[in-house]
């Protein structure tokens, strides 16, 4: 078996009010900058030992789905980070 790092970027649906996301975008407007929209996430990162890359992914698809991400209200995206021959 192979270790792989998978990131795994969690975020607010877009349909979703991102309550801390507009909180950060207040404060930077009223500090000067201009910024259109900001949204607030969750980046994780997990070492996954796995027998290839696909098997890594799917695990990875499979610990976000039903522990990392609640799907009715936020998104995923999982990345390779390295590892990944």
């Amino acid at each position: 078996m192979s270790k792989y790092k998978m990131g795994i970027r969690i975020m607010p649906r877009t349909e979703v009010l991102d309550t801390q996301g507009r909180a950060v975008q207040m404060t930077v407007s009223n500090i000067g900058y201009s910024v259109s929209e900001c949204r607030v996430g969750r980046y994780v990162m997990l070492e996954l030992e796995a027998k290839t890359p696909a098997e890594a992914e799917s695990q990875a698809k499979k610990i976000s789905e039903d522990v990392l991400c609640n799907m009715l209200i936020e998104t995923y995206k999982i990345d390779s980070v390295e590892g990944r021959p």
